[in-house]
């Protein structure tokens, strides 16, 4: 079937997308909308050179300018990441091919004059090298594309419906997308933000397809590795299962996951699908295995959580700039505490090992300094100009809200439970969520989840929001673990190495400082981020000496460190201090109370006795 001859289809407006109509700032008479056709065709003919050839043709067009923007972020990753500065090559041509004259008005904008013309064709280069879950990325065995990377939209259309045709290198790479298929390699989507949500993966891939709870669902594999597709389809349905139950069923009818295996780790959610990428021999050793399963209930978790309860903020996506919510502990907090506790709710492992992984989250949580500057509410907003872009001062200035939301979420569960003798919890607060603001994808307040929160816990909880989120003070793990018969352990006191404050890595036989512990013995010396450790009290330094030498030391014994800095070489005397816990582990109190005996089973669903 050729372009040309493709059925268009109108699809009806969500009640988001008719407040965006109502919202838009575009001139056109809204009646024009129905008679525009948008149709664009992705290319790939030579995949060696990373290049994805894209054709936007508009018909339908009626005034004499268009304008075009590709957006700058992609939602669920909260960085302006300048997605145009991959491309190249634009042009703009009439129906008949002849040349339209235009011009770039911004980094993301371009307009053309029309002359009357209503077919109007643009065709422009999108370099795709670079292999993560919000870019795009093209060689000879796949290409991989997201919507915000890859596609223009015109502002104030962007409810209009728009049709993708995939033109694959070869006859053996197959396309796989969540998007409808109208036709061969051909897909329509109902809007924009359809189209950004909806990443393509095409190429040589393996397919593995599955149900759940009568819904069809499969997972999409590029790369090689060591997963076992039996035990990947039986645990995914395990979670999946497992997060249903919590809000009643699944609100889709497909869902698609994309898998990339080769080396990393990420995700990034969908509405109905989600992108991943993992480590391809992470999959036989047990711990790495439930690590990518945490990964898997985490973005499958997003689909209720942030794609459809999501901050008022973000109920309206702009693509042009920032999108400003203090609610990002909620969307990916509360989604971190949670992707621990499915797999242990969906009988993959048990209380021991879901302890275990709450007790590393703890310790990374009380091992970095920036706890104790950056807020929580805060972090959400400068995660458009930090937690995307770490430096050597990040461990001592920022805090990530996905950590510290989770620990967060963790109280707050706890409180809950206690108050309630088990018979609420956190899952209460989502429910009610999901119910007020999800089902109709209608966005929430900072105040709308606290007084949700608030409402199921039957307390005013102003003063942990203060503290918590809006304030500095240390969380209280002692005292919420408490009531559960739990404890929290350090390894203070057992054999560890004095403070010094910098953390040093080998670098081509060199010795590098990498980062500098605020107000630390080393800061105060004068060593930085940068430096080249050269010796210590006269003999060269590598890695192992340097913390053989602080094994060896008393605290307040001075060593002598020889470094270049700034490619000056410089000594300084360096008073070292008390060692400072790097562990912390979860741990039954001793001779627990019937009553938290009771609460640590109905908060995990085991006997406090199974942990001895």
């Amino acid at each position: 079937m050729g372009q040309e001859e493709l059925v268009y289809t109108s699809m009806p407006c969500s009640k988001e997308t008719k407040v965006q109509d109502r919202n838009s700032t575009d001139e056109s008479p809204i009646g024009t909308i129905s008679t525009l056709k948008l149709h664009y065709q992705v290319a790939m003919p030579q995949p060696t050179n990373h290049l994805l050839e894209v054709t936007f043709r508009v018909t339908g067009w009626n005034q004499d300018a268009l304008d075009v923007k590709m957006p700058v972020w992609t939602p669920g990753s909260y960085l302006v990441r300048e997605y145009s500065r991959h491309l190249q090559n634009f042009e703009a041509k009439t129906g008949s091919g002849e040349r339209l004259a235009f011009q770039k008005l911004a980094k993301n904008h371009w307009r053309i004059q029309t002359q009357g013309e209503s077919a109007v064709v643009i065709s422009y280069k999108v370099y795709a090298n670079e292999l993560t879950v919000r870019t795009n990325h093209l060689d000879r065995t796949h290409g991989y594309f997201n919507g915000a990377a890859t596609f223009f939209y015109i502002p104030g259309y962007q409810t209009q419906s728009i049709i993708v045709t995939i033109v694959p290198p070869s006859p053996d790479w197959q396309v796989a997308t969540v998007l409808p298929a109208i036709a061969e390699n051909t897909y329509l989507a109902r809007d924009f933000d359809t189209l950004v949500d909806s990443p393509f993966e095409v190429g040589l891939q393996t397919q593995l397809n599955f149900e759940v709870l009568g819904k069809h669902h499969q997972w999409v594999i590029w790369g090689k590795g060591n997963v076992n597709p039996e035990r990947l389809i039986a645990d995914t349905q395990k979670i999946i299962k497992a997060e249903a139950e919590m809000f009643g069923g699944l609100p889709y009818d497909r869902y698609l996951f994309i898998l990339h295996l080769t080396k990393g780790y990420g995700g990034l959610e969908h509405k109905d699908c989600c992108s991943l990428i993992y480590d391809r021999n992470g999959f036989r050793k047990q711990k790495d295995y439930e690590s990518f399963l945490q990964l898997v209930a985490h973005e499958f978790f997003h689909l209720w959580n942030v794609k459809r309860i999501r901050p008022k903020a973000l109920e309206i996506f702009d693509y042009d700039q920032e999108n400003y919510t203090p609610s990002l502990w909620f969307c990916e907090g509360v989604t971190s505490y949670y992707d621990n506790l499915f797999p242990l709710r969906a009988g993959i492992y048990g209380a021991k090992t879901y302890l275990r992984c709450l007790s590393q989250e703890i310790t990374r949580y009380l091992t970095t300094l920036g706890r104790l500057v950056q807020p929580l509410s805060e972090s959400g907003f400068d995660a458009w100009i930090k937690l995307y872009r770490p430096d050597s001062n990040t461990p001592n200035s920022q805090m990530s809200y996905y950590l510290k939301g989770a620990m967060v979420t963790l109280l707050l569960d706890l409180e809950i439970r206690k108050r309630h003798h088990n018979q609420k919890s956190f899952d209460d607060v989502m429910r009610i969520m999901w119910e007020r603001f999800g089902k109709d994808e209608v966005g929430f307040t900072p105040q709308d989840a606290k007084s949700i929160i608030e409402s199921v816990a039957g307390a005013d909880l102003t003063d942990f929001f203060d503290r918590y989120l809006h304030g500095l003070d240390e969380l209280d793990f002692a005292a919420y673990l408490q009531e559960f018969g739990l404890q929290l352990e350090s390894n203070a006191g057992q054999g560890l190495a004095l403070t010094w404050g910098a953390r040093v890595v080998s670098e081509q036989n060199r010795t590098i400082v990498k980062s500098v512990a605020f107000n630390s013995p080393a800061q105060l010396a004068g060593l930085d981020a940068g430096d080249e450790l050269v010796a210590i009290d006269g003999l060269r330094a590598t890695v192992d000496e340097v913390n053989d030498r602080l094994q060896m030391a008393q605290v307040g014994d001075g060593i002598e460190v020889t470094f270049f800095h700034q490619d000056e070489l410089q000594t300084a005397q360096v008073i070292l201090a008390e060692p400072q816990p790097t562990q912390f582990k979860i741990v039954p109190v001793k001779s627990p109370t019937e009553r938290q005996a009771s609460f640590f089973t109905g908060w995990l669903g085991e006997s406090l006795a199974d942990l001895q």
